[in-house]
């Protein structure tokens, strides 16, 4: 099955805890089990690839039911359900939802944190069950990892909108800009010579790996409607350009993407190494090196740094 929503582990965590006393490792480990997870799905990572979906998720379970005062936290990561928590079971036994503990005495006070708040600012502020309950079952990392990739699939198409509004020589220049912040030979001006001449044989730029230019990587770069597919007689003369250049390194991007043609044919291999940048790739690399964008936010998302509390140990 699916990796469960952290909704989904409440029950399950909750059993477990009214059983004894319970390590969130073995919760890890009995949950994994109960939900008969695949290797694919124990290995797959949040966004942020710093843990599993799977350990996010229960790891909010966790946080939410202590929080409603179902279980408690014995020592350091083990839990234990309270008599509250255990009557709970017995009320809830099929499932139980965010819309379930938010009808626990106190649950807000307990969540918030409200205590000594005026009513003003607990009216002004959004209750964060309300919040949880419309995030399609995420734990609330994940919502914000899930908005940021919806930030950028929208910053993508319109960065795709004003790419294909510039000239070809505008695009040529773009792509050599975006492999300069990759780290491709040095600075713009030292490293990087655009061509695009009539003599060029089609080459588009000239990317220099070291200050004396004996090892060069070439570039294509073709500004194509995203349904224009590159295909195999394209990278054939490009290598075609590489050879009567001397250049056995190149780089060929476009706006569009490449058809099974042309990707299996460079992938058949030949004595010039060419590599093959879609436009979601190159929309990616943009994003990732900050070309033609901007930050416009920076936020920061805190942890418990464990460290501290532990230095004496």
């Amino acid at each position: 099955m699916a990796i469960p929503t952290f909704q989904e582990t409440f029950r399950p965590v909750l059993e477990l805890t009214a059983k004894w006393d319970v390590t969130r490792r073995e919760i890890l480990e009995t949950l994994d089990d109960y939900f008969k997870l695949t290797p694919e799905e124990r290995k797959m990572n949040t966004p942020s690839g710093r843990q599993s979906k799977f350990y996010s998720r229960v790891h909010w379970a966790l946080t939410y039911l202590t929080k409603s005062g179902l279980i408690v936290r014995v020592v350091p990561k083990t839990y234990r359900a309270t008599e509250l928590g255990k009557q709970f079971l017995l009320d809830h036994p099929e499932t139980i939802s965010i819309s379930d503990l938010r009808k626990v005495s106190d649950w807000v006070a307990k969540y918030q944190g409200n205590s000594g708040r005026s009513k003003k600012s607990q009216v002004e502020k959004p209750e964060v069950e309300d919040i949880a309950e419309n995030i399609g079952g995420l734990a609330p990392i994940e919502a914000i990892d899930r908005a940021i990739e919806e930030i950028n699939e929208d910053l993508k198409t319109r960065l795709m909108e004003e790419i294909l509004r510039q000239d070809p020589t505008f695009f040529e220049n773009l792509v050599l800009d975006v492999l300069v912040k990759m780290g491709y030979g040095g600075s713009r001006q030292e490293a990087a010579e655009h061509l695009g001449r009539s003599n060029d044989e089609g080459i588009d730029g000239c990317i220099n790996q070291d200050l004396l230019g004996l090892d060069k990587v070439v570039v294509q770069a073709k500004r194509y409607a995203p349904d224009r597919a590159i295909n195999r007689e394209a990278i054939q003369s490009f290598i075609g350009a590489m050879s009567g250049q001397g250049v056995n390194k190149g780089i060929f991007i476009t706006t569009s993407y490449f058809n099974a043609n042309a990707k299996e044919f460079v992938q058949r291999g030949s004595t010039q190494k060419v590599i093959l940048i879609d436009g979601d790739t190159l929309l990616g690399l943009m994003l990732k090196h900050k070309v033609g964008t901007r930050v416009e936010r920076t936020i920061d998302i805190m942890a418990l740094d464990q460290n501290y509390f532990n230095e004496d140990e």
